[in-house]
């Protein structure tokens, strides 16, 4: 276990960017609430495939806990129930954590893959917790980390939960976001540890003061694109999913504070670029951050002048998390270079 524990990290790492990725598309197309419960979806463990398995009708079984939309609502089976030619309230509970009420196959299924992704990602997570543990007498940091990693997927997973009982409310799925990029920066951290060892690079206090600002730009950019993506799941409900076009019309200061701080996150990056090579500091993850900063333009502007491609949002907010991640790591190296530097 101690001998694979490093791959079960890179694996865990790979399956959050997934769940990233999954995520984003869930977004996307707008299927957040095409499960209305969780962990089920609509009562089941394996989602309805259409209509007619969620609407109520006479001399049907329904098993405990099944959901149905009668009268565009929700409604739970309090037991297993074979209906007659008459519906029964007796049998039925009204669903009250929220008043959606809608089938979609496709976004249903979305959904569904989405959290499937999640669980298949806890395999690999909890062979990583058990194995850290083989770590507690050598470097307890190890160990730490990894039970750091499992209680905030814990916590994701109840996020999840919250963001389908509350409808998606805004700033939970901002906190959902969040915590996801915590995630990816302590399996980082774990993965440094494991891999980094005796690699050469040259400290700069500037190019360090930079990639600080660096990685601060990016969560900011990347919480403020959550808004924007709120303000245009607003804008889908009012307009329709098929009229793009008016996804951004009429679009708030946090839209425009989003695209023009790009400017300012371009600069900072260049700035890390510039002295990388004048200074022969050594970092290659710099020339990944300039390619993934040029992806996160080139999607923006297609979502904005094109009227959001397909896959462009996808992209841009995989590019997003990706961007984080290479940062926050060449940040550790710089770091690891900075503490051999003062203990010399």
């Amino acid at each position: 276990m101690k001998k694979r524990f490093p791959l079960f990290v890179k694996i865990t790492l790979i399956a959050i960017y997934l769940i990233f990725l999954a995520g984003s598309v869930v977004r996307m197309t707008g299927s957040g609430m095409g499960c209305p419960d969780w962990p089920k979806c609509f009562g089941y463990y394996i989602p309805p495939t259409s209509e007619d398995q969620i609407t109520w009708k006479p001399n049907t079984s329904f098993e405990k806990g099944m959901i149905i939309i009668k009268d565009e609502a929700l409604y739970v089976a309090e037991k297993a129930v074979t209906t007659t030619s008459e519906f029964n309230n007796d049998n039925w509970e009204k669903y009250t954590k929220h008043d959606y009420a809608k089938f979609n196959k496709f976004h249903t299924w979305t959904e569904y893959i989405n959290r499937l992704t999640s669980v298949l990602a806890g395999i690999p997570l909890l062979l990583m917790l058990i194995g850290s543990f083989s770590f507690w007498k050598e470097k307890k940091a190890i160990t730490l980390l990894s039970i750091g990693v499992f209680l905030l997927f814990a916590f994701e997973a109840w996020l999840g939960k919250t963001v389908v009982d509350t409808n998606l409310t805004p700033i939970i799925i901002t906190i959902h976001m969040a915590v996801g990029l915590v995630i990816i920066a302590l399996l980082l951290q774990l993965r440094f540890i494991l891999t980094e060892k005796d690699k050469t690079y040259n400290y700069n206090t500037a190019f360090n003061r930079l990639l600080i600002i660096s990685v601060v730009f990016s969560l900011i950019q990347i919480v403020m694109g959550t808004q924007v993506r709120q303000f245009i799941d607003e804008q889908v409900k009012l307009f329709g999913f098929e009229n793009k076009e008016y996804s951004l019309m009429n679009p708030s200061f946090k839209f425009y504070f989003h695209r023009s701080f790009t400017i300012a996150i371009v600069l900072v990056n260049l700035g890390m670029f510039y002295l990388n090579q004048v200074k022969n500091l050594g970092y290659k993850l710099v020339n990944w951050i300039l390619a993934l900063l040029f992806i996160e333009t080139i999607t923006g502007i297609l979502m904005y002048y094109a009227d959001f491609p397909i896959g462009t949002q996808a992209v841009h907010l995989l590019s997003g998390a990706l961007l984080f991640g290479v940062q926050f790591y060449l940040w550790l190296q710089s770091r690891k270079i900075k503490v051999a530097e003062q203990n010399s």
